[in-house]
């Protein structure tokens, strides 16, 4: 991660593109001394993601159904204030997105075929049952007493 600026991978050959994020930087909040009242250390980071040229059709189509609950206006954000310095942050942030884009853009699972239980194992249950049946009659308080 240490020098990773630029283009951002999502998956496979595509990746962020450095002009099409936009960013903003304010005062983080929490703890910190005199150092923090003064740098702009928190970033958030903003991605015009139903405007986007990077994507391809089709990942746009899925990540835009997939964030819909985060976006605004079509515009995805993701904040990032855990470092103290505002490089570090940034780097966080971007690569936040990246992974979030890569989620929401991975292709759905392959639907599940379902399979039969082999008679064998159903056998073997119900034969477990009938002994543990057994077992449990056999401590039933009927001829004691």
């Amino acid at each position: 991660m240490v020098g990773m600026s630029g283009p951002y991978p999502v998956r496979g050959s595509v990746s962020l593109p450095e002009a099409e994020l936009m960013w903003r930087f304010s005062r983080s909040s929490g703890p910190g001394g005199q150092h923090v009242n003064t740098s702009d250390s928190q970033v958030e980071l903003r991605f015009d993601l139903a405007r986007t040229e990077a994507l391809p059709e089709v990942w746009k189509q899925r990540a835009l159904e997939r964030l819909a609950g985060r976006l605004v206006g079509g515009v995805v954000t993701v904040r990032a204030s855990e470092h103290r310095s505002q490089w570090r942050n940034r780097e966080a942030a971007a690569v936040r997105l990246a992974a979030l884009l890569a989620e929401a853009t991975a292709p759905p699972p392959r639907p599940r075929r379902p399979t039969r239980v082999p008679r064998g194992i159903n056998e073997r249950r119900l034969r477990e049952k009938k002994r543990r049946s057994e077992t449990k009659r056999g401590r039933s308080a009927r001829d004691w007493g």
